[in-house]
């Protein structure tokens, strides 16, 4: 599993991980569980959405493969400009 930068991300935009749960209308406990486990692609997107980011900004930077957590095929992100 990746890491999720949500918290990292926070810090650099001066918000808290309860700021972005209260954002989402969900506990701490349940954004930390999103972001500390193995979210689906709806709540990477819901949690960026959040945050302000592209869901690629979630990522450890430098990344470009995952598995994917219903058949465990490797999955490539590119990254287009």
């Amino acid at each position: 599993m990746k890491k999720i930068r949500a918290k990292e991300i926070c810090k650099e935009k001066g918000i808290t991980l309860q700021d972005v749960a209260n954002t989402l209308g969900i506990t701490y406990q349940s954004l930390h569980s999103i972001i500390t486990r193995n979210p689906t692609l709806e709540k990477l997107e819901q949690v960026a959405a959040a945050l302000g980011v592209p869901i690629t900004e979630l990522f450890e930077k430098g990344e470009s493969t995952s598995i994917c957590p219903a058949c465990g095929a490797t999955i490539t992100v590119a990254l287009k400009k």
